[in-house]
Parts: structure tokens; C-alpha cells; sequence
């Protein structure tokens, strides 16, 4: 009976040397990001948030990831977002999270060095920084819509209409080539009832987006 019971000790003490050592000490990793100022039209000035993702890897697996921490230490700024919080998609077979809602409760958003921090649920911590000194360099755009005509003021490189169904779900993006026109001409889906214009600079990571107005 001893040596019965000694063999189940035994037993017991190699499966959670097994468990154990199955479990990677690996460290995340954070290998690229990138932040984009997003304004929203609110009132006299527009509200300002930044776009924040990253692209992350775990030797443990994507669903391994837990928290996201984003600092901006000379404005001593910090944000917290939890796994079941975060945005999360696939491209090329790379992960990105991240958060499209970074704000603070007055001005505007600093410029300069963010640091992310990415910690999976074994407490192990990948760190990276990201400069942004992006700035807004065209007035707020506005769009109107009437008598079945679009008419757009804005002086950004890159205009979109983005559109909605009588839900609010989203429809269709549509790139404009005129900044006036029919609506008709547009070739927008049959379900699209509003839409809001969506202007963006790349070459200074920044956008502007306008309240949706009724398009039919």
C-alpha cells in the first residue's frame, strides 16, 4: 500500500512538473504601432481622440494577451484597457488591438512620446514607445445635403463618405472624386439613409469626422 501511494505521489508531482514547465515565461511583444488624431464634430471645436493599435505577439497565443496600459509619462497620462475591452482584428495574419476612444477630459491631446505597455495573463510585460507630433493643418469640414445634392466644404487631401442604414449599422464607405454633386451618382446601397463625412490627411496621421445627416 506504501509503495502504491508513494507511486501516486510521484504521479501527481510530475503531471504539475509537466503543467508547470508547459507554461511559457515568454515575454509579449509589441512590434509596431501606430497613433492617429481622430477630431469629431461637437459644438464650436471638435473633440479630439486618438487611434491607438498595435501589432502583438504571444509565443502562448493571442488569447493569452490581458491588459494594455498607454502612458504618456511628461503629461503623467495613463490609460487602461482590459483584453474584453480593446479592439482587436486580423490583416495579412497579424493581430492588431487597440483602442479608438484615447482622450482627456480637457484640450486637447498632448503631442509627443507615448510608451505602451502589453502584459499577458502571466504578468510577463512587452514595452514599447511612439512619437506622435502630427498636426491639424485644415479647418473642420462640413457637408450638407439637400434636394438630393451633396455639397462639401473641405480642404483635406482624402474625402469619404461614410453611410449608415435606418439602424445606424454601418453600410458603405464611399470615396468622393467631386466635393459636390448628386447623391445619385454616388452609387450608394439601397439601405444607406444617413452618412458623415469622413476627411483624413495621411501624410500627417489625422481626420476629421463630421455628425451624419440625412442622405434619402
Amino acid at each position: 500500500m506504501r509503495i502504491i501511494n508513494h507511486f501516486n505521489i510521484f504521479l501527481t508531482a510530475l503531471a504539475f512538473f509537466f503543467i508547470f514547465t508547459s507554461c511559457s515565461n515568454t515575454k509579449p511583444e509589441i512590434q509596431y504601432g501606430f497613433i492617429q488624431l481622430v477630431q469629431y464634430e461637437s459644438g464650436a471645436q471638435p473633440d479630439e481622440y486618438y487611434s491607438f493599435f498595435i501589432l502583438a505577439e504571444d509565443e502562448d497565443g493571442f488569447e493569452n494577451l490581458e491588459e494594455l496600459y498607454i502612458y504618456h509619462d511628461r503629461e503623467q497620462l495613463r490609460w487602461h484597457i482590459k483584453s474584453n475591452d480593446w479592439i482587436s482584428y486580423n490583416e495579412d495574419d497579424n493581430n492588431w488591438i487597440g483602442t479608438r476612444s484615447l482622450a482627456v477630459s480637457e484640450g486637447s491631446l498632448p503631442r509627443g512620446t507615448y510608451r505602451a505597455v502589453l502584459i499577458n495573463k502571466g504578468g510577463e510585460k512587452g514595452e514599447r514607445s511612439f512619437t506622435y507630433d502630427g498636426s491639424v493643418r485644415y479647418p473642420f469640414p462640413q457637408i450638407t445635403v439637400a434636394e438630393g445634392r451633396y455639397a462639401i466644404t473641405s480642404d483635406w487631401p482624402v474625402n469619404r463618405l461614410v453611410c449608415y442604414d435606418r439602424e445606424g449599422n454601418y453600410a458603405a464607405t464611399v470615396a468622393l472624386s467631386s466635393l459636390t454633386g448628386n447623391i445619385s451618382e454616388l452609387n450608394l446601397p439601397s439601405a444607406a439613409r444617413t452618412a458623415a463625412l469622413w476627411a483624413e490627411d495621411p501624410a500627417y496621421f489625422c481626420s476629421a469626422f463630421t455628425n451624419v445627416v440625412s442622405i434619402r
